[in-house]
């Protein structure tokens, strides 16, 4: 009888040790991947720092010396709403913001009121794509538009149904969301869910 009861302690022992080692864990990857924006550049990829992207005096004066080459967006093609096909290249010489996400994703979810503001106050000046991943399996069009028309979302969303663009960009996390300048250069992209002050962060650098 002993023995059973000591087994059972070491049994939940045991659990109680996995489940808070499985909470930290999680803990500790969303401060880590939370509201960064990381540059994607010819030479390197750095983090970017508050610092970095407020200009300085002496960086104004000296724009041509010091101005930074990124690496063209990949461009891929999804469809709208009504089953037309979009490319990104179709908003040449407009910044765009592009958003990956599914409806069984909270996180997703979670900063999604955020990216409806900013379209609702930028979308004279920037293209928002938010991209839905319908992989066919874990989301259909059906549970896509199902989750979007629950919503009051009014940004534009797309369906990367043949997994073009997510396969691109090599997305295997999400949220991600990229920043695109007019120049069709890809500037700078966030892993997991963002604030509203990192979005308006990215938004300022596809902009200034």
């Amino acid at each position: 009888m002993k023995k059973k009861i000591g087994l059972i302690l070491l049994v939940l022992a045991f659990a109680g040790i996995i489940i808070g080692a499985s909470i930290l864990y999680n803990k500790l990857s969303k401060e880590e991947n939370k509201n960064t924006l990381v540059t994607n550049q010819d030479t390197q990829t750095q983090e970017i720092s508050d610092t970095e992207v407020t200009e300085s005096d002496e960086t104004q004066e000296n724009t041509e010396e010091t101005q930074q080459e990124y690496n063209p967006a990949p461009d891929f093609t999804v469809i709208d709403k009504d089953g037309n096909r979009v490319s990104l290249s179709d908003f040449s010489g407009k910044p765009v913001v592009i958003n990956f996400w599914a409806s069984w994703c909270g996180p997703c979810q979670s900063e999604m009121p955020d990216f409806n503001e900013a379209y609702i106050q930028y979308k004279d000046d920037i293209e928002f794509m938010m991209i839905n991943i319908t992989d066919g399996m874990r989301e259909t069009l059906d549970s896509a538009k199902s989750f979007v028309d629950s919503t009051e979302y009014v940004f534009p969303v797309y369906f990367d149904t043949e997994l073009s663009a997510s396969s691109v960009y090599n997305t295997y996390s999400i949220p991600v969301t990229y920043f695109v300048n007019g120049e069709g250069e890809l500037v700078a992209y966030g892993v997991g869910a963002m604030d509203a002050e990192t979005l308006q962060k990215g938004i300022d650098m596809i902009t200034e």
